[in-house]
C-alpha cells in the first residue's frame, strides 16, 4: 500500500462524509462498533459532522462489544444510540425455535436476524434521509460489487459505504495512526464481529468473514440489513463528480 493510494482514499471518504452531512441531512450511521465502523465513528466525531451515530444492540453481543459505547463516550464525549429488538416478537421466537434456533437452518437464522437487527435497524432509520455504513468490497464475496453509493429500497433512501475502497490495512493504518479505540476482540483472532454465538476466531490465512455464520456457506453469510425480500440487490448510484453525491 502506498503513500499516496492511503492519504487518496482518506481525502475522498472525508469529502463523502461532509457531503453527506450536508446533502442528505439528517442522515445516520450504523456502528456496528468493529474496526472498520470505528474508523468512521471517528472521522465522523473529529470532523463535527451532524451525523447521528446508532447502534443494534442485538441482545447477544459480546461484553468487548457493548463496552466500546462507554469507550467511544469517554473518548470523544459522544453518546451512542442503542435500538434493541421488540422484546415480545423476540420472546415469541424464542419459545418456539429455542434460544439458539438460528443453528438450525439458515432460514431460522435469518429469521433471528430479523428480529434482532432489521427490525431495529428499520426503526433507528426512521425520519432520515441516508445512512452510512462500514462495509468494504474486501470483506466478503457477497460485497465484491458494492458501490460508493446505493439506493436502498427496503428503507427508501440511499445508503453510502465511504470505505468501500479500503484495504484492511488503510483500516488499521488509521487506527493506529490517530489512537482510535478497537474492539479488543480483533486482537484474538476475530477480524469480523457479531453477536457472540454466531462468531468464532478465525485461523491465519482464512477469509476475514469465515468466523461469520461459520456453519453456512459463503454465499449466505449477510444479516438482512442489506438485503431485499432474502435477495442481495445492490443499485448503485453514481456520484457525477466530486461535489456531486446528490445527483442520482
Amino acid at each position: 500500500m502506498s503513500d499516496q493510494e492511503y492519504s487518496r482514499q482518506l481525502a475522498a471518504t472525508r469529502l463523502t462524509l461532509r457531503l453527506i452531512a450536508d446533502q442528505y441531512a439528517p442522515a445516520a450511521f450504523a456502528n456496528s462498533l468493529a474496526a472498520e465502523d470505528m474508523v468512521l465513528t471517528d472521522l465522523i466525531l473529529r470532523a463535527e459532522l451532524p451525523i447521528a451515530i446508532f447502534t443494534l444492540d442485538t441482545g447477544r453481543l459480546h461484553q468487548e462489544t457493548l463496552d466500546m459505547i462507554a469507550r467511544i463516550h469517554d473518548t470523544y464525549g459522544y453518546q451512542v444510540e442503542s435500538f434493541r429488538p421488540d422484546p415480545q416478537a423476540l420472546d415469541a421466537w424464542v419459545r418456539q425455535h429455542g434460544a439458539d434456533g438460528f443453528y438450525q437452518s439458515v432460514e431460522l437464522r435469518k429469521e433471528c436476524c430479523g428480529l434482532r437487527k432489521v427490525e431495529p435497524l428499520g426503526r433507528a432509520l426512521s425520519g432520515k434521509h441516508a445512512w452510512i455504513t462500514g462495509q468494504r468490497r474486501a470483506q466478503s464475496s457477497t460485497r465484491a460489487e458494492l458501490a460508493l453509493k446505493e439506493q436502498d429500497p427496503a428503507h427508501g433512501m440511499v445508503k453510502f459505504n465511504p470505505l468501500v475502497e479500503w484495504t484492511e490495512e488503510h483500516v488499521w493504518r488509521y487506527i493506529h495512526e490517530h489512537q482510535v479505540p478497537y474492539n479488543p476482540l480483533h486482537d484474538q483472532g476475530y477480524p469480523s464481529i457479531g453477536c457472540q454465538p454466531c462468531t468464532r476466531a478465525v485461523q491465519p490465512g482464512e477469509d476475514i468473514r469465515a468466523g461469520r455464520w461459520w456453519w453456512e456457506s459463503p454465499e449466505s453469510k449477510e444479516c438482512g440489513l442489506h438485503v431485499v425480500d432474502g435477495k442481495l440487490i445492490r443499485i448503485k448510484l453514481e456520484a457525477r463528480a466530486p461535489g456531486e453525491l446528490n445527483g442520482n
